[in-house]
């Protein structure tokens, strides 16, 4: 465990934002003596947006993706194509297909991948809601837009498998985006090629 330097609550708030996920300590040390550096007003505010964001937001109960109720606002728009389900892996590549402005259909989160080397199975993430969905009628394609990694190439393919009896088309996004990337760093305008050659799984 490293010395302690500084007051044991600026310690235990750089160890909280050490905690986050790509947060280095030196990086978790800046972001706690700007938060020490605050008004009162201003920390208090911070304070409450975390304490908001984790008590309001939930779950779409159609989608999945996150929500301050019950529907979120893609599935409770009129506009949005109700014939098309774009399924990701992540909350985060939602808003990385709404950043090209290129799909106007609806979303389903999985929250997660099968990934055997992990213990994740498909009865570990969003598979039967899916499912669901589709089989309730109405739907005339699946894109499949999960990582095109070795987990997300999996994912889509079992995915495909199980939608076929419904004779809906199921698609998975063209190759723009490099073998290994991940959608929510991938720029918008390839991510957008990507979504219009889409091909046939």
């Amino acid at each position: 465990m490293p010395n302690s330097f500084f007051p044991a609550p600026v310690e235990n708030l750089i160890d909280q934002f050490a905690r986050l996920p790509g947060v280095g300590r030196k990086t978790a040390q800046r972001l706690a003596f700007h938060i020490v550096g605050m008004s009162d007003e201003e920390a208090e505010a911070f304070a409450a947006a975390i304490t908001a964001a984790k008590s309001r937001v939930t779950f779409c109960k159609t989608c999945l993706n996150l929500s301050a109720g019950d529907t979120c606002p893609i599935c409770s728009s009129p506009t949005r194509d109700r014939s098309q389900i774009c399924v990701v892996s992540d909350p985060k590549d939602v808003a990385a297909i709404e950043r090209t402005s290129e799909y106007r259909g609806l979303y389903h989160v999985l929250h997660g991948v099968i990934s055997p080397l992990n213990h994740v199975s498909p009865d570990d993430i969003h598979v039967k809601e899916l499912v669901s969905r589709v089989s309730a009628g109405g739907v005339q394609e699946v894109i499949l837009a999960t990582d095109p990694d070795t987990e997300g190439e999996a994912t889509a393919l079992y995915i495909a498998r199980l939608l076929r009896p419904f004779g809906v088309r199921v698609t998975r996004l063209a190759y723009g985006i490099p073998m290994g990337g991940h959608l929510e760093f991938t720029d918008e305008l390839t991510l957008g090629r990507a979504l219009e050659g889409r091909r046939d799984i």
